[in-house]
């Protein structure tokens, strides 16, 4: 039992069992003596008691009544309240224990054995604070670990990210920026009702947009001669670069097939295999078209497209913002999802923006209020969780 002395609050419209009560408890609790409900409530705005010891039959307000009201406030619900009556009828003990009350004495009670149901229940009430504390302790444990695995896995993809970039130093981004813009994109989604449901799904699974960063992994594959050439490819050659995506998909499958995360893992071996394909269809590597499509694969190939189009590559110079959004609105019912072009195009000033933070973070020439704007910039509305965003450090 706890070494402070705990506050009992009697409330008793009858002076001599106020008198008795006090004296019987005041060598161990501190004690208040009320003689009426609504003299109780007045006291507890100024004083919280671990304990209410209350008279049941009282005038103006009865013990029920009293009951009822401390258990409709958040303030007061949780407090232990023990009743005391003169009534041994059964029906009232079960109104008032059925009312929420821990326990119920008869008066007159007898001096050592109110202390002793005073003792057990300070006990009980103490017991089960420590659990509340194991459990909170409990639930905190558990949220630090989850994450921790969740930054460790984040950690582990971004290296692989750039493992797969550190080829092309030119290119270099290219993977957190697409990140970037895919979450701008299920922003706006959202804010546009345009598959709105499956959007706050992704919003709210924390592995989507980092999953994201597998979509090129398969380049791993494809030969520096390719790679980095510095001209047009030849259909040989062209052929050969559209393996990665296939290839993509097999290393995350063989990846899901080690781990337990296979939401995460299924997101990203979507994005892997589908970010090639072409709204008419003639996209790679299964010529897909229209919705079947995967949704993951449409927003992406506006995403990677974009960023190939401003991007410096071995092959060209970087466009500027202007022309890429022209291109990809040339794209719209061909390379592109119609609906998804539409977004892009309302928030379109929003992927310049990020596209210039994430160039200045990545060059290490940043401050912090800028990766605070690329942080806000990259969150949705309000209600939904801002555990998700991780900008470059």
């Amino acid at each position: 039992m706890d070494n402070v002395r705990k506050t009992i609050m009697l409330v008793d419209d009858n002076i001599s069992n106020l008198t008795i009560g006090k004296n019987v408890l005041r060598d161990k609790y501190n004690v208040f003596t009320l003689s009426s409900g609504e003299k109780l409530f007045k006291m507890l705005e100024k004083v919280t008691p671990d304990f209410i010891m209350l008279d049941i039959e009282m005038p103006e307000m009865d013990g029920y009544a009293v009951m009822r009201q401390l258990k409709a406030s958040p303030k007061t619900e949780s407090i232990p309240v023990i009743f005391l009556t003169a009534k041994n009828d059964s029906n009232s003990e079960l109104e008032g224990l059925s009312l929420g009350a821990v326990d119920y004495i008869s008066k007159p009670f007898s001096p050592p054995l109110l202390l002793k149901r005073i003792e057990l229940h300070s006990m009980i009430e103490s017991q089960k604070r420590e659990l509340q504390d194991y459990n909170d302790n409990l639930q905190e444990m558990v949220e630090k670990k989850t994450e921790d695995v969740f930054n460790l896995q984040n950690v582990v993809l971004q290296t692989m990210a750039e493992l797969v970039e550190c080829r092309d130093d030119i290119t270099g981004g290219h993977i957190e920026r697409t990140r970037f813009y895919l979450q701008i994109l299920v922003n706006a989604m959202v804010e546009r009702n345009l598959h709105r449901e499956q959007a706050l799904e992704w919003i709210k699974d924390r592995y989507f947009f980092v999953s994201a960063q597998l979509h090129d992994v398969g380049t791993i594959a494809i030969s520096d001669s390719i790679l980095k050439k510095p001209g047009p490819l030849t259909p040989e050659e062209f052929n050969e670069m559209k393996t990665h995506t296939t290839f993509g998909a097999q290393i995350i499958e063989k990846i899901r097939h080690r781990v337990n995360e296979e939401s995460f893992l299924d997101y990203a071996k979507i994005f892997a295999l589908t970010h090639h394909e072409k709204w008419d269809g003639s996209g790679y590597p299964e010529g897909l078209a229209g919705e079947n499509i995967p949704l993951q694969g449409r927003l992406m190939a506006i995403s990677d497209v974009y960023d190939a189009l401003i991007a410096e590559r071995p092959y060209k110079k970087p466009m500027s913002h202007e022309r890429a959004v022209s291109i990809i609105l040339e794209g719209r019912g061909k390379h592109f999802d119609p609906q998804l072009v539409d977004v892009f195009l309302s928030i379109s000033d929003q992927f310049e923006r990020v596209t210039e933070l994430s160039y200045r973070i990545l060059s290490g020439k940043s401050g912090a209020e800028e990766k605070m704007e690329l942080n806000e910039m990259l969150q949705p509305a309000s209600l939904y969780p801002k555990r998700q965003h991780i900008v470059m450090e």
